[in-house]
């Protein structure tokens, strides 16, 4: 047994978040390599566990915090729909639900936000934060919402910049320059308390970073609301569930010309090498074969375990919708970590006020079905119509893309100085430079990419607590 065990809990709708617990963790704590393989097959860390060996963390709902995480980690899905003979009956009265509505997210921003002297909202662009923005309007008034352009997909910035104005908030924007993000990633990690390899990770390291810069005090984050307001399902979640079969294919399959170019064909590739439920979680991972190789041992199996801990719940989901909220709510150990870790190395406040707790229950109890999706599966039907009763048709109402980074361009840009740290973790991770160099040439396809960005995020991470120090850059990695 090890001689100090910690166990943290992190709930998102806290004021505060301490990690005072950690101040000796920076150097000399054991890491755990499990939790490495979860960074790369999944891009987070399984909860309970953390990067170090003796923590653990309880960062979502259904952990109860009194409970030895350690020993035997216990979840409870608290977001499993309630038998439909005791939902709440439809018709309702719905400018009753909007008044309410409004009224408990404008509470939770005033709570969450209380004593910050300059909060910035995250505005997307999308529905969550545009509703935020209309209750931050109100509550919080000196609020600043700063929108991100993370590459040529998508580009919401004067639809985001048009309800701040209208609000009357203060609108600043910043375009991704990958190079920049991450200088300020690396800046940020000797500090960071612990690790998540989030595919928004570097993007929030670069508005943090500027949020700082312009002497902002506090983060307004507009996640947390999918688990309970519902995740519908469309035919591109059943194909791809049909897909994932945990197939191990020949690593050279992808390396073949007319497929290693192809992202679409690549990503259904590694969609038949993934577990069915893992396949909910986000991005392009690395397969199990693939984390085994990077680690030169099996270990990719010890990571996938640790889906058992959530196995009954899993089993006890009625629908894929359901299943996917409840993968939702276990990847929101890397969407809020991300948050948390970043802030806590720039001295910054950050708050979800959707998880607040009044709120969480009154919709999920309280907001019939259909007023949280509805026909056809449009989600967060009440979300848009609080909308609606400020603004008219927006772009995003039609058509929204994802929170989005240049994942080829960190690649075109860093790849030196990411094979560097790869060679200096080659006793942890002997197989990391071999790969870079295998597949550099293929970085311009975004499957690979986004396996060069996890290695991006988690290795310099490491070798800052591997004797590299803080802030140091890596001795080793001349290219062959």
């Amino acid at each position: 047994m090890l001689a100090r065990r910690i166990q943290i809990h992190l709930p998102p709708g806290a004021r505060e978040v301490d990690f005072s617990s950690l101040a000796e963790h920076a150097h000399g704590a054991a890491l755990d390599a499990v939790s490495i393989a979860d960074l790369l097959r999944n891009a987070f860390v399984y909860p309970p566990h953390s990067i170090y060996q003796d923590v653990k963390v309880a960062i979502i709902a259904g952990f109860d915090p009194a409970h030895d995480l350690h020993e035997d980690p216990r979840f409870r899905f608290v977001y499993r729909p309630a038998p439909m003979s005791v939902r709440p009956p439809s018709p309702v009265d719905d400018e009753q639900l909007l008044k309410t509505y409004h009224e408990l997210l404008c509470e939770a921003v005033a709570g969450s936000c209380a004593g910050m002297r300059s909060p910035w909202l995250l505005q997307s662009g999308g529905k969550d934060s545009t509703s935020m923005a209309i209750a931050l309007a109100e509550a919080k008034p000196q609020a600043t919402c700063i929108t991100y352009l993370g590459g040529h997909e998508e580009n919401e910035v004067d639809s985001a910049r048009f309800v701040a104005r209208q609000l009357g908030l203060r609108h600043e924007a910043l375009v991704c320059d990958p190079g920049r993000a991450y200088d300020r990633y690396l800046a940020m990690v000797p500090r960071m308390p612990l690790l998540t390899a989030d595919f928004a990770m570097l993007s929030y390291a670069d508005l943090a970073t500027e949020i700082a810069a312009y002497d902002g005090d506090g983060i307004v984050d507009a996640m947390g609301s999918d688990p309970y307001f519902g995740l519908p399902t469309h035919w591109r979640q059943r194909v791809q569930a049909l897909l994932a079969r945990s197939v191990r294919l020949p690593r050279s399959v992808l390396e073949w010309g007319l497929i290693d170019r192809n992202f679409k064909l690549c990503y259904a590739l590694g969609t038949l090498q993934m577990n069915g439920f893992e396949r909910f979680y986000p991005g392009s991972r690395f397969s199990d074969a693939e984390v085994d190789a990077l680690f030169g041992r099996e270990i990719s199996g010890q990571s996938r375990q640790r889906l058992e801990t959530f196995r009954a719940e899993i089993t006890a989901a009625g629908s894929m919708e359901e299943r996917r909220r409840l993968a939702a709510t276990i990847v929101e150990a890397a969407t809020f970590g991300k948050g948390m870790y970043a802030a806590n190395a720039l001295a910054l406040r950050v708050v979800y006020p959707y998880c607040d707790a009044r709120l969480c229950d009154w919709v999920f109890r309280e907001v019939p079905h259909d007023r949280r999706i509805g026909p056809g599966g449009v989600n967060k039907v009440l979300v848009r119509r609080h909308i609606a009763r400020h603004f008219e048709q927006l772009p995003y109402v039609k058509a929204k893309g994802c929170f989005r980074f240049d994942l080829c361009g960190l690649a075109r840009q860093r790849f030196e100085q990411v094979y560097g740290y790869a060679v200096e973790a080659r006793d942890l991770l002997p197989g990391a430079p071999g790969w870079l160099l295998a597949n550099r040439h293929r970085l311009d396809n975004k499957y690979f990419a986004s396996k060069f960005y996890l290695l991006a995020i988690t290795l310099p991470w490491l070798h800052s607590r591997l004797g590299g120090g803080a802030g140091a850059k890596p001795a080793g990695g001349a290219l062959p």
